[in-house]
């Protein structure tokens, strides 16, 4: 029963608009994640006069770039779960509209 539901879900137009909306944001975000990842290490290669300029005391750009990063990646994560809280009410209308339950 289970497999003859996910071929109908998997061909219903509100799933291929639910999976292209993931992919919309899961995407790019990874993309710059990678982006923004390896900016400092190439920055500190291709850029060492820039990454060491002091900004605050002793404080330098690729101390602050590295810093930025946990806010980024915070930054990506709330956005990941707010996303996803509305992908999960978007699957349980699917599952809802098909007869399955949401909670197995």
């Amino acid at each position: 029963m289970k497999d003859k539901i996910s071929e109908r879900i998997s061909k219903d137009p509100e799933f291929v608009s639910l999976v292209r909306n993931k992919a919309g944001l899961i995407v790019p975000a990874t993309l710059f994640f990678i982006v923004y990842y390896f900016a400092l290490p190439v920055g500190a290669g291709w850029f060492p006069e820039l990454m060491q300029k002091e900004v605050w005391g002793k404080v330098n750009v690729a101390y602050l770039f590295a810093l930025s990063q946990f806010f980024m990646t915070w930054g990506l994560a709330f956005l990941y779960v707010w996303a996803a809280a509305g992908w999960d009410r978007q699957e349980h209308r699917l599952l809802r509209k098909f007869g399955a339950d949401p909670k197995e």
